[in-house]
């Protein structure tokens, strides 16, 4: 080999070790900025779109294809969403066979008409809800391209998150209605067509513009740009509106988020609450009497929710967040949320705090929620609920409680999957609600337990401020929460979202021996927990004591500082039982019980205590 060849090889085995490297011991993610312009028809319900998309490869990847998300695309007979609605034990009762029996003129479409990419056009075809796009020329690592697309839309009737007239009167519930660049990342491109539920999207900014009959009104993502020719609530103080002809285009730009949506009716009531040191919150809801006293007492709770979660995870970074009703449930969006509106000042408050939690927990965390559900669902579930209960002011000692109901259910009903399952492949729509919404909170509460509660405050907090604008994964979360607590937690993560396992200690058997009280205890189900013994003596008297896991290389501090507690020495996981010493004769407890603070979630507690 020459000396010149010699050293373009040396460069590129050095070149390929680099990039190596870097896909296993650096963080890249992909960027987009889109430029949009929709003009829409309220009496078709038809919209044309043009969309100019700079996309930068900041991977180490030469990409030799992109693609595009047409959710639209779902609502149409005999689309994946259909079917699987048709053929699934316990379909979504907001979907059954409604799709099915769309007309051509009730269904959802998105049609690409022309594609270029820098100028020059490029081949692709649809495939369901997907656009599959062929390079010639590749997009090289470190690369930007503009891809300038035009486009056609029909927005389907209200049945699942997006759509039109909703069954509260919602003229446009606008989410998942444009072309959206399907996210790359080290595990490659996330395509995955749209069936049932969950997204993943790249992070970019938006700049939209959305021309519309000048009777409606709208609520969006972004900050609106022209509000002295909308008005509607959106102009300053001492600002002329100037409407002119029959429709008005509205100029939202939407910075460093992965999605836009927008809803619109012609009898949105606006109204706009400003933070003193925080966002400002606008409220869009219809002009209904039933609601109108409830949507009033929302606000302020509102203002409560946001400085709940700004002061346990970390501060909102935006400048504005909207409560909008429209859609078909609750759903969660950049910057904003919407959400049905009719319903109890409880309801109303519980649906609105877990959208607003979903800010931080997808919307700024974005998780891929195709795959990782658990980490939204749960994550915002846990958090929203213990808000909830406190801007409501319960009186539950345990709000938490009815999660776990819900988790034990899953766990002792034959039907769960493990969490690792891709949200749209569970087999029914139960076990995916459990696992993610219920099992996913356990998760975190009962991190709390094993690491500790300061610990599990320290966890969230420092997640947010080094993972926010960015695509965390499950391991990515369970490092922060070893660095925080000095505990090993792989074993955590892997037992918990990766199988089925459950918890399940029992209290075997209680001796004396030599005026002492010998206590064995037993590990029935699979998945290993640390262990809290909490004694209380026939004087009344209590105390504690603590069974590391030997696999955590850790202790939690005592959780119960008033009380004595006794470290023991770790329990291995392959030993199924383990004994240790009271130094009290039996005849002078009173009660034996695993676990008092209910946090750790044993599938059977029945087994968990010893009285006399």
């Amino acid at each position: 080999m020459n000396t010149s060849k010699r050293i373009t090889f040396l460069g590129f085995l050095l070149g390929f070790i680099t990039l190596f490297a870097q896909n296993n011991t650096t963080y890249w993610q992909q960027h987009v900025d889109y430029k949009m312009s929709v003009d829409m028809d309220v009496e078709t319900y038809k919209f044309k779109g043009t969309q100019e998309l700079t996309y930068t490869n900041n991977s180490p990847d030469t990409l030799y294809q992109v693609f595009y998300h047409l959710y639209f695309n779902a609502f149409q007979p005999g689309s994946e969403m259909d079917v699987r609605s048709l053929n699934i034990a316990d379909p979504d009762p907001r979907v059954m066979d409604r799709i099915s029996k769309l007309t051509p003129e009730e269904i959802g479409y998105l049609k690409v008409s022309s594609l270029k990419k820098n100028g020059k056009e490029v081949s692709h075809t649809t495939e369901g809800t997907v656009l599959e796009v062929t390079l010639k020329e590749p997009i090289l690592p470190g690369e930007k391209t503009t891809f300038s697309m035009e486009f056609d839309g029909q927005v389907p009737v209200q049945i699942r998150r997006s759509g039109r007239n909703n069954k509260e009167g919602v003229a446009l519930s606008m989410t998942q209605w444009y072309p959206k660049m399907a996210e790359y990342d080290f595990e490659g491109w996330h395509a995955d067509p749209y069936i049932a539920r969950e997204f993943h999207g790249v992070w970019g900014n938006f700049d939209v513009t959305i021309t519309i009959d000048k009777n409606y009104i709208l609520g969006a993502s972004g900050y609106l740009q022209n509000p002295q020719e909308i008005g509607y609530g959106y102009e300053k103080e001492g600002t002329k509106v100037k409407r002119k002809g029959k429709k008005l285009s509205w100029h939202f730009i939407a910075p460093k988020v992965h999605d836009f949506t927008w809803a619109a009716d012609p009898e949105y009531i606006h109204d706009v609450v400003t933070m003193p040191e925080g966002p400002t919150l606008h409220f869009l809801y219809k002009n209904d009497e039933k609601i109108l006293e409830n949507w009033k007492v929302l606000q302020p709770k509102t203002v409560e929710l946001m400085k709940y979660f700004n002061e346990h995870i970390g501060t909102y970074p935006y400048d504005q967040y909207s409560v909008i009703q429209g859609g078909d449930g609750g759903m969660e969006y950049a910057m904003c949320t919407l959400i049905t509106g009719n319903r109890t000042l409880n309801s109303l408050v519980g649906v609105t705090a877990h959208e607003l939690a979903h800010a931080w927990f997808q919307h700024i965390l974005a998780t891929n929620e195709t795959k990782h559900e658990w980490m939204d669902e749960g994550f915002t579930t846990y958090i929203s609920t213990l808000a909830t209960s406190k801007v409501l002011n319960s009186t539950k000692s345990d709000p938490l409680q009815n999660i776990y109901k819900g988790y034990y259910s899953l766990a002792n009903s034959g039907i769960e999957q493990p969490q690792s399952t891709y949200a749209d492949h569970y087999d029914r729509n139960v076990a995916y609600g459990a696992s993610a919404y219920s099992k996913g909170s356990v998760f975190l509460s009962q991190l709390g337990y094993i690491i500790g509660e300061e610990n599990l405050a320290k966890t969230l907090k420092r997640y947010f401020d080094e993972w926010k604008f960015k695509h965390p994964t499950p391991n990515d979360f369970k490092r922060i929460a070893e660095k925080v607590s000095g505990i090993q937690l792989d074993w955590y993560l892997v037992d918990w979202t990766q199988t089925t396992g459950k918890i399940d200690y029992a209290i075997k058997e209680v001796t004396e021996k030599d005026n002492k009280t010998e206590v064995t205890l037993e590990r029935i189900g699979l998945i290993p927990m640390p262990m809290d013994i909490y004694v209380e003596y026939t004087d009344g008297t209590k105390e504690s004591f603590y069974i590391p896991l030997r696999i955590m290389r850790g202790e939690k501090e005592n959780p119960f500082p008033s009380l004595k507690r006794t470290v023991k020495p770790d329990w291995t996981w392959a030993h199924p039982t383990y004994s240790f010493d009271i130094e009290k004769p039996k005849s002078t407890i009173k009660s034996i019980t695993i676990d008092v603070s209910n946090k750790m979630a044993d599938s059977n507690s029945g087994n968990n205590s010893f009285k006399q």
